[in-house]
């Protein structure tokens, strides 16, 4: 049941309670509840809107790789990372790369400013950049 709510939360953060409970054949205040504990347990993190990157400017999608250099400390790289807000996700990958990044912005110029500030960050030996040509989907609703 719970993930049931959770499937259908992921694809309509915005169900209500009475849409969710006609679908899994439950009350309103149950399902209230059963979400009510899936947040208080940490399961459900929030809810966001998804916008349309383009919609917003942000043109170019790049998958960056981050390759640490031998002495590292991975806090003051975290923390850099997080500070560039030209970073939407990081992941924290094995491999010869220490992350692999999801980087949004305006266009190319943009894209090497951000790399560029990529690479200053200390604790950062080097990056390999991938442009995204299209994306066919993100996430599970492909």
């Amino acid at each position: 049941m719970d993930r049931q709510l959770i499937d259908m939360l992921r694809a309509d953060g915005r169900a209500s309670y009475a849409e969710l409970a006609r679908q899994v054949g439950l009350s309103s205040p149950a399902v209230h509840e059963r979400v009510g504990k899936l947040e208080a347990a940490g399961v459900i993190t929030g809810y966001r809107a998804v916008v349309d990157p383009a919609a917003v400017g942000l043109d170019v999608t790049a998958l960056v790789s981050v390759i640490e250099s031998d002495v590292v400390d991975e806090t003051g790289v975290e923390e850099g990372l997080r500070a560039l807000p030209a970073v939407e996700d990081c992941w924290r990958v094995a491999g010869s790369e220490g992350y692999i990044l999801k980087v949004r912005v305006t266009d190319i110029p943009a894209l090497e400013a951000a790399i560029g500030a990529l690479n200053r960050i200390k604790g950062v030996a080097r990056t390999r950049t991938t442009v995204v040509l299209s994306t066919k989907w993100e996430g599970r609703h492909g």
